[in-house]
């Protein structure tokens, strides 16, 4: 469990390590039998706390490759699209990972009013500065599902040619929020199973986290209650913790297709046509054909983070590995990339004679997250 050292968003997240297996204790410490950061279920599956004496002992100064993981929508380690690519990476000692729970997830508690939205780069920017101070020698890789992917993306474009990542990868991205709601809300499907489910599952978050979310003023939490769609919680949650008029307004400001403009270190995304959840219409095919930094491919097939094989694998799974061995092993990834024509890269006017030439920020906000000057 980490502390937010950001004073404006306050409060616990938790990050997975994966290790060998083990006998997960029942009780005592490692397994927060007196529920202090835990939900009254405990801690998921498979899952304990390390002990005094483990932490101290984790720091290391190995080559080994380290994949820093982002979860989709309410989600955690233990989901299986996110441990189909992990297992393989690991299976031969050559890689290390880690998961980085959005606060109120796989099953722990918060300690503030403040849960997660799609631009909560906040909590991955400490877990990525710790990683790099505790592991000096590690190169850190980043892969990021669904809304993790649009969080990461942000964050990417966020730290810029500052980033401690090497390579990254982005798998059904949504991309446009808004293009992807109003896609999602178009359809019955879209609407009646996927939004539904997506909202119900937000509801159920808000409910195990409700005494503490609610001593923020802003939020009813009837109204909270009352959302039946992901769109309508939004609304309700998302709106008023974070101070947008409209769910529209949130969904621009935290879509992530600008962001991907911003991006300097190489990065792979992977999206499906028909994924009912990160609409076609929402994909970035223009953006993409403008930053040296990064290439998607599209399947025809897949759906939302499926791409289903016989025998339950998931095709997605090998490209996504065969990127981040190539990356790892075989790219270097420490010499300086040189841009062969930075002119054409968004953002650089080439032969402007102008000094007050225009210019292009991905990175510019409409939220404020700076704090308040004291007076």
């Amino acid at each position: 469990m980490f502390e937010a050292e950001n004073p404006m968003f306050s409060g616990h997240f938790a990050i997975d390590f994966v290790v060998d297996p083990f006998e997960a204790p029942k009780d005592g410490q490692l397994a927060d039998q007196e529920r202090k950061y835990t939900q009254p279920s405990g801690l998921p599956e498979r899952t304990a706390f390390f002990s005094v004496s483990e932490f101290a002992a984790l720091p290391s100064d190995d080559t080994k490759p380290m994949l820093v993981v982002l979860h989709g929508l309410s989600g955690g380690s233990h989901e299986v699209y996110l441990r189909h690519v992990v297992a393989p990476l690991i299976a031969d000692g050559k890689w290390e990972a880690c998961v980085i729970n959005s606060r109120g997830c796989a099953q722990t508690k918060i300690t503030s009013g403040v849960l997660y939205n799609a631009r909560a780069t906040w909590d991955v920017r400490q877990a990525v500065k710790w990683l790099r101070k505790t592991f000096p020698n590690r190169p850190l890789f980043g892969i990021g599902f669904s809304l993790g992917a649009n969080i990461l993306t942000n964050y990417l474009g966020e730290e810029g040619d500052a980033c401690q990542l090497k390579a990254a990868v982005l798998c059904a991205s949504p991309w446009n929020l808004e293009v992807s709601s109003v896609s999602l809300q178009s359809s019955w499907i879209g609407l009646q199973v996927y939004s539904k489910v997506m909202g119900s599952s937000m509801r159920r978050l808000f409910e195990n986290h409700v005494e503490e979310v609610s001593k923020n003023p802003r939020i009813d939490v009837a109204a909270v209650r009352g959302a039946k769609y992901l769109h309508e919680f939004d609304r309700a949650l998302q709106c008023a913790s974070w101070g947008y008029p409209t769910e529209g307004a949130y969904y621009r400001d935290a879509s992530s297709v600008d962001s991907l403009l911003a991006i300097k270190i190489p990065f792979f995304a992977v999206q499906a046509e028909d994924d009912p959840v990160a609409s076609v219409k929402a994909l970035p095919f223009q953006e993409i054909g403008q930053t040296p930094y990064g290439v998607m491919m599209t399947t025809s097939w897949g759906g939302h983070l499926g791409w289903f094989e016989l025998g339950g694998g998931r095709w997605f799974v090998k490209p996504v590995t065969n990127f981040l061995n190539l990356m790892a092993k075989e790219v270097d990834l420490d010499t300086p990339f040189v841009v062969e024509n930075p002119d054409k890269v968004p953002g650089n006017v080439a032969s402007h004679t102008s000094v007050l030439k225009p210019d292009f920020s991905p990175m510019r906000r409409k939220l404020d997250l700076q704090p308040a000057p004291l007076n």
